[in-house]
């Protein structure tokens, strides 16, 4: 399923709930503007939470800790990003008008938080040389198994060159994902394919992916599409490289 997703009287824009919308993706989500000397403050006995700047100029305050970080847009590879555990207090307070997206779910673990910099995420250029290049997209990882193994949720950017793309080739996993898309123009677009149901993705959008669906992204020429994917690993059953399953009658693209 998709959402075509507005801001509210707060400048809020809920992309899921945990006991509300969206529910049986397991996660709290959603994307905050924040005005000049605005602060989101934090600290949860029972929920991990990542805080992602898209745009704007922040700081990230936790501990003895603070960080001034910018970003002019999404689509410029720096995802400055703040994850804690329970129990864990920070803020975010904007120095400009800024907007920043915050993920959660439930977790009893705890850990030291970890501030994550366009210099230690992990970034991946895919598909450059594959099926004349209409595959090509950069994906940046800020956390997953590999490096946060404590954490519930994984966290990633793709980047998605305009016409190409993206989630390919078609796959699928136990697990429940949410991709929240931006395009480079306002009026760009693309396509989402969630199972057998394929949806027109906008800027502002999200795409709901159900477990075991297949999901392949498109971006229409001219527009570069950029999404945040953000998984929740099932209890007893994490998402990892080695569960995400290409469907059978598409496995011939992976070597090609």
């Amino acid at each position: 399923m998709l959402e075509y997703l507005k801001y509210d009287e707060n400048n809020v824009k809920t992309v899921c709930e945990m006991d509300g919308f969206h529910a049986d993706m397991g996660m709290n989500i959603w994307v905050r503007i924040l005005q000049p000397g605005q602060k989101l403050e934090f600290c949860s006995d029972t929920l991990e939470t990542a805080a992602l700047l898209l745009a704007g100029r922040v700081k990230f305050c936790w501990g003895d800790r603070c960080e001034d970080c910018a970003r002019e847009n999404p689509f410029d590879l720096k995802p400055w990003t703040l994850h804690v555990s329970r129990n864990s207090a920070f803020s975010v307070e904007a120095v400009e008008e800024s907007r920043v997206l915050i993920q959660q779910t439930d977790n009893d673990k705890e850990w030291e938080p970890r501030f994550y910099t366009p210099e230690n995420c992990l970034y991946q250029e895919f598909g450059k040389g594959q099926w004349g290049g209409a595959g090509h997209r950069v994906v940046s990882t800020m956390f997953d198994p590999d490096n946060e193994p404590d954490s519930n949720m994984v966290l990633g950017e793709v980047f998605t060159k305009a016409g190409k793309w993206s989630s390919y080739p078609p796959h699928h996993h136990p697990q429940p994902e949410v991709y929240y898309y931006e395009f480079d123009k306002p009026q760009g677009f693309g396509a989402c394919f969630n199972g057998d149901d394929v949806y027109k993705t906008a800027d502002g959008s999200a795409c709901y992916i159900e477990p075991g669906k297949d999901h392949q992204q498109a971006a229409a020429p001219g527009y570069e599409m950029y999404y945040v994917w953000m998984i929740r690993h099932i209890d007893g059953d994490p998402w990892y490289k080695t569960t995400r399953f290409v469907s059978p009658e598409h496995e011939w693209l992976v070597n090609q």
